[in-house]
């Protein structure tokens, strides 16, 4: 598995990475079979995100060290860097560029979209 990250560089740009997720074989809920299991990361509040078709956003760093996962439809998000990657439903985004130039989003698919946002 894995998932992408959006980070600031030691100059405030803005880049993506992908990040490899290691899994171990667990026994997580006996009696039901062992399953994959990575390690756990602490997280300090989650939320539902909603945007309608057609929302942009001019560039910004990320109010905090957040984890996205795209529920429905497809977001567009560009690193200050120039690279852009797109995120549609199962994506899991990773954004750590809380100083720096930050970054743009918007929605480009023609229906609203809806992510859980998990604040580290």
């Amino acid at each position: 598995m894995q998932y992408t990250r959006l980070y600031a560089d030691e100059h405030g740009e803005s880049h993506f990475e992908d990040v490899e997720i290691d899994l171990t074989l667990t026994e997580y809920a006996p009696p039901a079979p062992p399953l994959e299991l990575s390690a756990s990361t602490a997280a300090q509040q989650f939320g539902f995100m909603r945007a309608p078709a057609g929302w942009s956003s001019d560039w910004h760093p990320s109010s905090a060290r957040n984890v996205f996962f795209v529920l429905t439809g497809e977001w567009e998000v560009t690193a200050s860097d120039g690279e852009m990657r797109r995120f549609t439903a199962g994506s899991v985004l990773r954004v750590e560029d809380t100083a720096g130039k930050g970054h743009s989003s918007r929605v480009i698919s023609d229906s609203q979209t809806a992510m859980i946002l998990l604040a580290e």
